[in-house]
């Protein structure tokens, strides 16, 4: 079957091609009647737009890639769906990578996507020292905005979770409750949000009792890493475990009862993200919740505030980048929930 044609619909509806093409564009204002019957056309032939043609033209492909470091964390494929779903609705395509945890892998998957010419970047980069300066790069040639970690002052506009704020809401509620030997499972390297978790708890743990050890152990965001982690912590019987996020409190959980631990009853355990698995977990996690569609509203509302002349040989002052911190919230479940609290139902997540 031949490829329907502007000149095909121009025919149909009855008028010129300069025509079909300012309705179709929406580039110049058309009478109500005529952009009608050009459209009405357009749809009872089947008519497509070239896509290359049009981004031939306007030196705009009407793509944003995407990079992510590790596709199979669960909270990145809920943020993923997000983005798509925003940036869908402006008209943009999303080409997405995975760079498996390695900054020389980041480095190569963005220069890839900056060869098949992509409008922008959205980008959750590996490392914050390490990413530094593929990201720099590429934040001078297209708009860039960084999701949910950093790269360090005035590389590129960021939009993350207030982590500090959301420890904060974790160590508020197990004081409450009574807990006083709390421990933290975290996660080692400069990655900006385990960085900023692994601070947060310790000045928060300092703020409560100034006179408590900080217990803490770093390794990675696994489930793995939870399970190995509780073998190094249980021994000295915390009473709390604040784990940097729902996939270490997922493998903490399971270890702590294989131990036969009573959970909440004699040790609590806490998330941070709240996944999909944190409300089905045994017993159901307590964790902080992440705005994800905020963060992907404000992400697409950052790259199209960015001009797209951002490159380095663009003459002039570069426009200050922005940094937005979106507000966390506490979900309390049954991991943490000692008599008397109300514990949101499991299916929330």
């Amino acid at each position: 079957m031949a490829e329907v044609t502007l000149r095909d619909v121009a025919r149909a509806a009855g008028c010129s091609v300069a025509t079909v093409s300012r309705v179709l564009a929406g580039t110049r204002p058309v009478g109500a009647e005529t952009a009608r019957a050009v459209r009405e056309a357009a749809d009872r032939l089947g008519y497509r737009p070239n896509e290359v043609a049009r981004a031939l033209r306007s030196r705009s492909t009407g793509t944003v890639g995407l990079v992510l470091p590790q596709i199979t964390n669960p909270f990145f494929p809920s943020l993923v769906r997000e983005l798509e779903h925003v940036l869908h609705a402006e008209g943009r395509a999303v080409l997405l990578a995975d760079c498996d945890d390695d900054p020389e892998t980041e480095a190569a998957r963005i220069g890839a996507l900056l060869g098949r010419r992509v409008d922008a970047l959205l980008l959750i980069p590996v490392d914050e020292r390490r990413s530094r300066e593929a990201v720099a790069a590429a934040a001078a040639q297209v708009p860039l905005v960084l999701l949910d970690r950093g790269c360090g002052p005035g590389v590129a506009d960021s939009v993350a979770v207030d982590n500090a704020a959301g420890m904060a809401l974790v160590l508020e509620h197990l004081a409450a409750t009574g807990r006083r030997r709390p421990c933290f499972l975290g996660a080692a390297g400069t990655a900006s949000a385990a960085a900023e978790r692994r601070a947060a708890y310790a000045a928060g743990v300092a703020a409560l009792d100034p006179t408590a050890p900080e217990r803490a152990v770093l390794g990675d965001f696994s489930v793995e890493w939870g399970r190995a982690a509780v073998d190094r912590i249980w021994p000295a019987r915390p009473d709390a475990v604040v784990c940097a996020n729902d996939l270490i409190a997922a493998g903490a959980l399971q270890r702590l009862r294989q131990l036969g631990a009573d959970v909440p009853g004699e040790v609590a355990v806490t998330g941070f993200d709240d996944v999909p698995l944190a409300g089905l977990a045994d017993p159901a996690l307590t964790t902080v919740r992440q705005p994800v569609a905020e963060l992907a509203a404000e992400a697409a509302r950052l790259l199209t505030r960015r001009p797209a002349a951002v490159a380095a040989s663009v003459p002039g002052p570069r426009r200050p980048v922005r940094t937005v911190r979106l507000t966390p919230e506490l979900v309390v479940r049954a991991s943490s929930a000692p008599g008397g609290v109300r514990v949101e139902p499991c299916a929330t997540s």
